[in-house]
């Protein structure tokens, strides 16, 4: 009897240790986007997690809600969207003019940070430059928590652990 009651004892450990660690835990941030002072329409932005070889795996945020021009957003579209068209519930509002600003909430799983995946933010604005790599950074421990510069139609951004 001994014996069944620590077999059943074990058995139930190494279940509670396995699911422990197959399961995701996520983290959420506070992503403020802060636009260059530009003229013309506002920009249509795309936040998207990136495995180590760059291949997209999740679409995190999305400011601009008219889908008929996600198109415009070409890497994303012909990569993730386009092809799959998943449904997205990580968008977040209208897109962004010259010189605002916006905070939104992105969660990022735990097990992506310090292990080769990117995050990369993409712009695209009417009759204007399209930014594949408006801003890309490896996920790491400080990048998490720190302001990064754009390249184009994005001043900066700053990630805030909530």
């Amino acid at each position: 009897m001994i014996k069944k009651i620590n077999t059943l004892v074990t058995i139930t450990i190494i279940c509670l240790i396995s699911f422990a660690f197959t399961t995701s835990t996520s983290s959420k941030y506070k992503c403020m986007i802060q636009m260059t002072n530009y003229s013309g329409e506002g920009a249509y932005i795309v936040v998207s997690l990136l495995d180590k070889e760059g291949n997209y795996i999740k679409t995190l945020n999305v400011k601009g809600d008219d889908q008929d021009w996600y198109h415009d957003i070409t890497e994303w579209w012909e990569n993730l969207y386009g092809k799959k068209r998943p449904n997205i519930d990580a968008i977040t509002g209208e897109t962004l003019a010259g010189g605002e600003r916006a905070v939104s909430v992105i969660e990022i799983d735990n097990d992506k940070i310090n292990s080769g995946y990117k995050i990369r933010f993409e712009t695209a604005v009417e009759d204007q430059k399209y930014y594949a790599n408006d801003i890309e950074f490896e996920l790491t421990n400080e990048t998490v928590k720190s302001k990064v510069n754009g390249k184009g139609f994005i001043r900066y951004i700053r990630l805030i652990p909530q």
